[in-house]
C-alpha cells in the first residue's frame, strides 16, 4: 500500500504528499520530528497541531498499518528517517522493541505520567492510550445477567450463538495472552476449546463487523474494543450503524483487560530530543486526553467521559502488566492455533 506522509506545522496543515518524496537528509537545527504511526485516526492531527505551535517542532508523519511500518523500519535499518514510532496493541510495541527497531531512553516527565503497568521496564515505549477488550451481546438472544467474564463464552448454553474475530487480531492474541498470565496454560487452553466450540460461523475480519452481527442476530456474543462499538453509536460510521449499536449491550468484565497504543523512540532517530519531546506530550494528561477523547479510548489516567461510553460498565484494571501480554505473545498465537481459531 502507499505510505502517505502529511505535514503539520504551527500553523496549518498542508496538503498530502506521497512518502517517496521525503528528504532523506534533514537538518535537526530546523527543529522537526518524524512520526511513523499505526494509529489511523484523523483526530491525532490536531494534537501533533498544538504540540507545534507549543514547541515550534514541526511534526511529519507517517501512516500504515503496524505490520507495514515494522517491515518498513526493518528494511531501511540505519537509513531510516523515523524519530517515533506509534504502534496499537501490547504485542505489536513489545515485539518492534524485541527486534531493536527502539532504543531505550529515560524521561522525568514520562517517568510520571505512564503508570509502571503501562511502560516498558527497559524504557523502550510508554503506553499513550488505553483500549478495553469487552463483549457485546444481543439480548434477545442471550441472557447478559448470566454473562460476567470472557469465561462465561464457554459456556455450553451459548452454543452456536458466538463470533469472533480471525486469530490473526493482534486484540484477540493479546487477550489470550491475558487469560494465560491470569489464569496458566492449562486453563486457558480448556477455555479456548470450550469457547471456540460455541462458534459455528467463519471468523470476522474486524470488530465491527462483529457489532454488526450481533446487532442483526446473525449471532448472540462477540467480543471487541470498547471504541468501536462507541464510535458506532456516535454516528461515525454513518446512520445505520448508530442504529445497530443501539441495539446490543455492552458488557465490561470486571477485572478488564486493557490494551494499550504505545510509543517509542526509533533505535536510529537523527531527532532524539525532539522525539522525546514529543512522546512527553503525548503521554501528558493533555495529551493522552487529546489523542483518546476523539476516538473514545480511555487516556492514561482517568477514563473518557463521553455520553456513548455511559453505558459500557464501570473500568476496573485487571494486575496483568502491557509488558507481560508481549511476552505471552507467542504462546498465545500458538494456542489458538492448537485449538483451531483460524
Amino acid at each position: 500500500m502507499n505510505l502517505i506522509r502529511r505535514f503539520l506545522t504551527a500553523s496549518s496543515i498542508t496538503s498530502l504528499f506521497f512518502s517517496a518524496v521525503i528528504p532523506l537528509s534533514i537538518k535537526a537545527s530546523e527543529r522537526e520530528v518524524r512520526v511513523y504511526s499505526g494509529r489511523h485516526y484523523n483526530t491525532d492531527r490536531q494534537v501533533f497541531k498544538k504540540f507545534a505551535e507549543e514547541t515550534g517542532i514541526r511534526v511529519r508523519l507517517i501512516e500504515a498499518t503496524g505490520i507495514s511500518l515494522v517491515e518498513r523500519l526493518k528494511r531501511e535499518g540505519k537509513n531510516s528517517n523515523a524519530d517515533v514510532i506509534l504502534l496499537v496493541d501490547a504485542a505489536r510495541i513489545a515485539n518492534a522493541a524485541k527486534e531493536g527497531l527502539l532504543q531505550s531512553y529515560r524521561s522525568d516527565l514520562l517517568e510520571k505520567n505512564v503508570p509502571v503497568e503501562y511502560r516498558d521496564p527497559e524504557a523502550r515505549w510508554y503506553a499513550l492510550t488505553r483500549r478495553v477488550r469487552v463483549m457485546v451481546a444481543n439480548p434477545k438472544l442471550v441472557d447478559v445477567e448470566k454473562i460476567k467474564t470472557f469465561s462465561d463464552l464457554a459456556d455450553p448454553s451459548l452454543k452456536g450463538l458466538v463470533c469472533l474475530r480471525k486469530r490473526n487480531s493482534p486484540y484477540n492474541q493479546s487477550l489470550v495472552a491475558n487469560q494465560l498470565v491470569l489464569k496458566g496454560e492449562e486453563n486457558t487452553k480448556s477455555w479456548l476449546e470450550s469457547m471456540l466450540g460455541n462458534v459455528s460461523q467463519p471468523f470476522f475480519p474486524g470488530d465491527i463487523g462483529i457489532t454488526r452481527a450481533v446487532a442483526q442476530r446473525k449471532c448472540g456474543i462477540g467480543i471487541v474494543n470498547h471504541y468501536y462499538v462507541a464510535r458506532m453509536l456516535a454516528g461515525i460510521n454513518g446512520k445505520r450503524d448508530s442504529k445497530l449499536a443501539k441495539k446490543i449491550i455492552v458488557i465490561t468484565p470486571n477485572p478488564a483487560h486493557i490494551n494499550v497504543s504505545a510509543g517509542g523512540l526509533a533505535k536510529y532517530a537523527k531527532n532524539k530530543k525532539e522525539g522525546i519531546k514529543l512522546l512527553e506530550f503525548l503521554a501528558s494528561p493533555d495529551g493522552s486526553s487529546g489523542l483518546a477523547g476523539p476516538t473514545f479510548e480511555h487516556p492514561l489516567n482517568g477514563f473518557n467521559d463521553s455520553k456513548e461510553l455511559e453505558n459500557f460498565g464501570d473500568v476496573v484494571p485487571d494486575r496483568v502488566t502491557v509488558n507481560e501480554l508481549g511476552e505471552y505473545n507467542a504462546k498465545a498465537i500458538e494456542l489458538m492455533a492448537a485449538t483451531g481459531w483460524e
